[in-house]
C-alpha cells in the first residue's frame, strides 16, 4: 500500500483536515449524547417539542403526507422493538439451556431487558423526526395523495400490530414497565429504645 492510499490520509500521511473536522464533529456529538443521557424526561420534551413542530409545518404546508406516513411506521416499529424482550420467549420454549423469562410464580426472577433500550429508541426516534423535517423542505418528497386513507391505514396497521404485542406479552406473562426499584417493609418501629 503506498503513501497516501488509506483512508482519511493525506499525501504526508497525517489525516487530511476533512478526515480530522468529522472525527472532531463526531466526537462532539457524542460528547453532548453522553452528556443528555441521565436527563431522561428533559430528552423525551425536546423530542415531542421537535414532534409538534413537525406537524405544524406540516399542517401549514398541507403536503408531506407519505413522509410523515413514513415516519409514523418508523416510530411504530420502534414502539414495538421497545416493547419487546431481547430473547423472545416463542422461541426458547423448546430449549432449557438458555435464559428466559418466568412464566410460572415459583420460578426465578429474570428482568425483562428491551430489544430495543429506551436510550436508542429516544436517539433514532429524534433522528426520525429530524429526517422527516429535513424532507418537507424538497419538493420531490411531496407526493399527492388522499390522507384519510394513509390515516385510517395507519390506524388499523397499529391496532392490528399492538393486538398482538400485547397476545404476546399476556401469553409469555411479561410487563415492558417498571416502577422503580422495590421497596420492601419492614418491622415497624415501635418507638422503645434499649437503655444499657
Amino acid at each position: 500500500m503506498s503513501e497516501g492510499d488509506s483512508i482519511g490520509e493525506s499525501v504526508h500521511g497525517k489525516p487530511s483536515v476533512v478526515y480530522r473536522f468529522f472525527t472532531r464533529l463526531g466526537q462532539i456529538y457524542q460528547s453532548w449524547l453522553d452528556k443528555s443521557t441521565p436527563y431522561t424526561a428533559v430528552r423525551w420534551v425536546v423530542t415531542l417539542g421537535l414532534s409538534f413542530i413537525y406537524m405544524i409545518r406540516v399542517y401549514l404546508l398541507q403536503g408531506w403526507y407519505i413522509v410523515t406516513y413514513a415516519l409514523g411506521i418508523y416510530h411504530l416499529n420502534l414502539f414495538i422493538a421497545f416493547l419487546s424482550p431481547k430473547v423472545d420467549p416463542s422461541l426458547m420454549e423448546d430449549s432449557d439451556d438458555c435464559p428466559s423469562l418466568p412464566t410460572k410464580q415459583n420460578e426465578e426472577f429474570r428482568p425483562f431487558i428491551r430489544r430495543l433500550p429506551e436510550f436508542k429508541f429516544w436517539h433514532s426516534a429524534t433522528k426520525g423526526i429530524l429526517v422527516a423535517m429535513v424532507c418537507t423542505f424538497f419538493e420531490a418528497f411531496n407526493v399527492p395523495v388522499f390522507w384519510p386513507i394513509l390515516v385510517m391505514y395507519f390506524i388499523m396497521l397499529f391496532c392490528i400490530t399492538m393486538k398482538r404485542q400485547i397476545k404476546h406479552m399476556v401469553k409469555y406473562r411479561y410487563i415492558p414497565f417498571t416502577h422503580g426499584k422495590r421497596k420492601y417493609k419492614g418491622k415497624e418501629d415501635m418507638g422503645k429504645t434499649f437503655a444499657s
